[in-house]
């Protein structure tokens, strides 16, 4: 009885020791929630497509078709990761609401959602909050503010200012500070998301303000309970007023 045990020891050690490859590997993608695969198709700044699913890029959101910034974005991803084998890197949950998968995508070991942001290409979004990733997307966004490129690019004029923005009652107050007048036409107020607000024909006098509230927007809410981003853009899409918490 004990020399067959011996011998099932023995044969169990020796699959393992043989087949180590293949358990090790099948531990890995058990504990590592990610993918490899080739990008087909670039759809935008921040959606791709892997085999036969369309990928969202976490952590950023770029420029729609028709705004300013959208062929940069879209072009940036072609020449990262057009025709590549890139490893998908899933966050909380896998898929969204239209059955997209959510990922990092790594080319050679770099971030690429993260070159996005840091060159200016999309800024940071983190819908399902803040997670482990959310200081280095931080960081590489300040670093473009620093760089002055692109989406950070900022803007020449400095009357606006951000009088208040109260998140929780959802509250956005600008004030024109210099002595002139300022024509707002075709300015913005954004989230990180997709929600924006454009002006048109909007003349704002020396000192006054403006508030915007979510019934401005056709929403019920703007500003998420898990952190946010204001960003205010001049008719050029340059960058005069951004903001976070």
């Amino acid at each position: 009885m004990k020399t067959e045990k011996v011998f099932l020891i023995i044969f169990i050690l020796g699959t393992l020791i043989i087949n180590y490859s293949y358990f090790d590997s099948l531990l890995t993608n058990y504990f590592d929630d990610s993918e490899v695969g080739f990008v087909n198709r670039v759809i935008d700044g921040d959606t791709v497509v892997v085999g036969n699913y369309s990928i969202r890029l976490l952590g950023i959101n770029s420029p729609e078709k028709g705004e300013i910034g959208y062929d940069n974005a879209k072009n940036f991803l072609i020449n990262e990761v057009l025709g590549k084998e890139v490893k998908l890197v899933f966050g909380k949950n896998k898929f969204d609401k239209y059955k997209r998968k959510l990922s990092y995508i790594f080319f050679e070991g770099q971030n690429i959602n993260l070159k996005s942001v840091e060159e200016g290409y999309s800024n940071i979004y983190f819908l399902e909050g803040k997670n482990k990733y959310y200081p280095s997307f931080s960081q590489a966004w300040k670093s473009c503010l620093d760089k002055n490129i692109n989406l950070c690019e900022n803007s020449k004029d400095n009357c606006i200012i951000l009088e208040e923005w109260d998140t929780k009652n959802q509250v956005v107050v600008l004030k024109n500070i210099c002595k002139e007048e300022i024509n707002l036409d075709g300015w913005s107020v954004k989230d990180e998301g997709r929600k924006k607000y454009t002006f048109k024909e909007k003349i704002l006098s020396s000192e006054e303000k403006l508030t915007l509230l979510p019934e401005d927007w056709n929403e019920t809410y703007i500003w998420t309970k898990t952190g946010d981003s204001i960003f205010v853009r001049d008719k050029e899409g340059k960058l005069v007023i951004w903001d976070s918490y």
